[in-house]
């Protein structure tokens, strides 16, 4: 008998609670989360402007030594410059602005020559298109003052942390979904392993826990991968061999994207059973907006879930 994938009865009343639940907390804590993520980006433009002569120097050396600079140099244009516009307008190699901006690093197998002679193009780039109204001095010649270097800066990582608003406040409501799970588990006796201990989510401890554990399955027929499971947990009462309760904590601020992604989880508990059999138990912790589509789907797929508004319903997994 399942929590609540068997329940259609009561779906809609909780969805209508779940829905209320993220709005609140999204009026409360979402702005606080922004802002806080904009202090620390604002720095780091900063530092970006400090190591780039305030943008009178971004050549190769420059980006050798700090590789990781570039999406600030892509918000310094006007107009701010997409991944894909960059690499056009300057005519590099896409490898390269990959590495740079996923990876942070320069691509390992491109011959050096290659890598100077593009680091140079897109420095010509962000020099020609830097924004004037942004970065007063380069116009004038002179030196900026420190308020003019940081209110450069402030607009920059505005525009960095508005390209990425939606990872930021889903970041942040993870942590808090994760921080309700481990005050729910600790006040029931329930220990965490230690942050960095390797673990084999097979052999964890009866009456332990840990989150953002890797578990590894096979993806195809070969060839074994790690996937993060947000919140690993072995009840006290577990038998030898038994395995732990996964959780997937989730949570959505709109409707559309929810059944976009419901694909998501039945993949994952697919790789699961391969891995582990049917005996796996794969739950998800829902806030937000999850319909009654999104529920259907999932529980077609035979996953069930715990609402965040109802989080006493962990017990019935026997926690």
């Amino acid at each position: 008998m399942g929590v609540n994938l068997d329940k259609p009865d009561r779906w809609k009343a909780d969805v209508a609670k779940s829905v209320d639940m993220y709005n609140d907390w999204f009026l409360k804590f979402a702005p606080k989360a922004f802002r806080e993520t904009r202090v620390e980006t604002t720095k780091a433009v900063e530092h970006s402007l400090d190591i780039t002569r305030h943008l009178r120097d971004i050549g190769p050396a420059t980006f050798r030594a700090n590789p990781t600079i570039l999406p600030t140099l892509r918000m310094s244009a006007c107009p701010p410059l997409a991944v894909d516009r960059l690499v056009g307008l300057a005519g590099v190699s896409d490898s390269l602005v990959d590495n740079l901006e996923k990876k942070q690093r320069l691509p390992p197998r491109m011959p050096a020559a290659d890598v100077d002679r593009d680091l140079a193009k897109i420095g010509d780039i962000i020099e020609r298109m830097a924004d004037p109204d942004i970065f007063v001095w380069l116009a004038r010649g002179d030196e900026p003052t420190e308020a003019e270097t940081h209110r450069a800066a402030t607009i920059v990582a505005d525009r960095l942390c508005g390209a990425v608003a939606n990872p930021i406040i889903r970041n942040a409501q993870e942590e808090r979904q994760l921080a309700a799970i481990k005050k729910w588990l600790e006040a029931r006796g329930y220990t965490e392993v230690p942050a960095g201990a390797r673990v084999d989510f097979r052999k964890m401890t009866p009456g332990t826990f840990s989150f953002r554990l890797n578990v590894q399955v096979l993806a195809g027929t070969t060839k074994p991968v790690n996937i993060p499971v947000d919140a690993v947990i072995m009840p006290k009462a577990a038998q030898a061999g038994q395995l732990p309760i996964l959780v997937e904590a989730k949570s959505a601020g709109d409707f559309t994207n929810t059944n976009k992604r419901r694909k998501e989880e039945a993949v994952k508990m697919t790789q699961l059973k391969a891995a582990y059999g049917d005996d796996v138990r794969f739950e998800l912790f829902l806030c937000g907006y999850f319909d009654s589509g999104y529920l259907g789907y999932e529980a077609a797929e035979g996953i069930d879930w715990i609402w965040e508004h109802r989080i006493d319903d962990l017990a019935e997994l026997g926690l």
